[in-house]
């Protein structure tokens, strides 16, 4: 049987053939969890060049990104399609877009078309939780914990 040119996914755990693939991964970054889900769901599926249109578009304030999960009392936005809740992230959008150009060099690196590569998987996970306290009157402490997220990308050719 001859080598298989894409990954394959097997229940949760994914296989890459690393000779059709390029990967980038970012970790324990400062972002918020659910900006960072909505931008990776907003993103997957979508061509390199077009993700880094989208994404400066995004830190421009022009194009909002879906909000699909935990929308309750999000905003509507013009121009989403066929959808109403929505957000502009910067934050996070800009963290995205740095993890998608690392993955966009690691694939012209291994001699892949960069044009023609489309994210393929993107996740985002829990990172490092880091803790933290308020002081309060009388002597009390309130706690103030900051989450991390780790991002991580896989990109592959369009055409296998």
């Amino acid at each position: 049987m001859g080598k298989v040119n894409f990954c394959v996914d097997v229940g949760t755990e994914t296989k890459v053939v690393p000779e059709a693939t390029a990967k980038a991964m970012a970790y324990e970054l400062h972002i918020s969890p659910k900006h960072a889900f909505e931008v990776c769901r907003a993103l997957k599926g979508k061509k390199v060049e077009e993700a880094e249109q989208y994404l400066e578009a995004v830190l421009e304030k022009k194009v909002a990104v879906p909000y699909k999960r935990h929308k309750k009392k999000v905003a509507h936005r013009r121009g989403l399609n066929k959808w109403y809740a929505g957000r502009y992230p910067v934050k996070a959008s800009a963290e995205i877009l740095k993890v998608i150009r690392s993955a966009k060099s690691n694939a012209e690196y291994k001699g892949l078309d960069a044009e023609d590569m489309r994210i393929w998987h993107m996740a985002t996970k829990k990172g490092r939780t880091i803790r933290g306290i308020i002081p309060r009157a009388f002597g009390r402490a309130t706690p103030k914990n900051t989450d991390t997220v780790t991002i991580e990308l896989i990109l592959k050719e369009a055409g296998s």
